[in-house]
């Protein structure tokens, strides 16, 4: 891919990563399947993966060659690098950026632009494929507002007013969110977003995902050398992964809100598999939660032509491709950051 080909993913559990030379090679039960000359390599990426050879290490080291290990569901594990210089001068710029305020603004409106144009393609699908059960005239209220929104981010130069954008985006999205439920329509009622605790079965649907989301994109963050902790939309909380949760906000309605409304319009779920707690919060019951992991890691695989790429990648792949564009803005290698917009 013609803006990865400095990285080099792992993503079968069987592969062994080795060296001959100058060249890294890619073998499954001991039969090379692949290899690639080092100095065309920034990163290798491992999720979940058989191992890798003490030379290949050594090579990848000595030639600046990160590698990044992660579990086969994206928790990232640890990182071998030979010359870590690179990260602390990444990091540093991230920490200035992050106290800038008219640069934290830029990148607080480009998450906030696409999560809100992914939003509205979310309810645009709905309306297209199925006019017939659903309420046009309030969906296309909704479209036109959502449609409005990223102009009026452009007028917003601080943190305050961004997020309120945001909010205003998110409560009529979500105020839209049962109209994409198809089946089950009375078990799947959403009473507008809540969480911690969930107290409705969508919302426990959601936040397991967003959960999920949320651990994949710290890895991806932290394979690239960002802090998951220092964000710009999101401010500093002990604890909090900022950044993650920053570049987030344009992933959740593709990846997230869409598998959960399939998951449930497909009845791989349903009312049973969810319990209610004393406190009133729900929770999944072990088989739903084993069937929603299934299913995103199916979801995972599915191939997509990243729109800044051009490119095929798996879905899965894609906050990793961010958190490359982000870091390479940062660097000073892209003018600005492409964020991840679904067509």
């Amino acid at each position: 891919m013609r803006r990865l080909l400095n990285t080099l993913y792992v993503t079968l559990p069987d592969v062994y990563l080795a060296c001959d030379g100058e060249n890294v090679l890619i073998k499954v039960n001991d039969e090379i399947k692949f290899r690639v000359p080092v100095h065309n390599l920034e990163g290798i990426v491992c999720f979940g993966f058989a191992g890798a050879s003490p030379r290949l290490m050594h090579l990848c080291c000595e030639r600046g060659v990160a590698i990044s290990f992660l579990s086969q569901y994206g928790k990232f594990m640890g990182r071998i690098s030979g010359n870590v210089s690179g990260n602390v001068l990444l990091r540093r710029t991230q920490y200035r950026w992050s106290d800038d305020e008219v640069v934290t603004a830029r990148l607080s409106r480009r998450f906030i632009a696409a999560k809100i144009m992914n939003s509205r393609a979310v309810l645009h699908r709905v309306l297209r494929d199925h006019p017939e059960v659903v309420d046009n005239e309030s969906l296309e209220r909704a479209l036109q507002l959502l449609a409005r929104m990223p102009v009026k981010l452009e007028k917003a130069y601080n943190g305050d007013s961004i997020r309120g954008i945001e909010g205003e985006a998110a409560h009529l999205y979500f105020s839209n969110f049962n109209q994409l439920v198809l089946n089950q329509k009375e078990a799947f009622l959403m009473l507008g977003r809540n969480r911690r605790p969930p107290t409705d079965r969508v919302n426990a649907l959601l936040s397991f995902l967003y959960t999920l989301l949320t651990h994949e994109v710290v890895a991806a963050l932290e394979s690239v050398g960002l802090d998951p902790q220092v964000g710009f939309l999101h401010r500093d909380r002990p604890g909090r992964p900022s950044l993650a949760l920053d570049v987030m906000e344009e992933l959740r309605p593709h990846f997230v809100d869409r598998l959960a409304v399939t998951l449930i319009n497909r009845n791989q779920i349903t009312a049973k598999g969810f319990v209610v707690k004393e406190n009133g919060a729900v929770i999944m019951d072990d088989d739903t939660r084993k069937e929603v992991l299934t299913a995103w890691q199916k979801r995972k695989q599915e191939e997509i032509t990243h729109p800044y790429l051009e490119e095929k990648i798996p879905l899965g792949l894609v906050p990793y491709v961010q958190a490359m564009l982000l870091a390479r803005h940062m660097r000073g290698d892209l003018e600005d950051y492409p964020p991840f917009f679904w067509k």
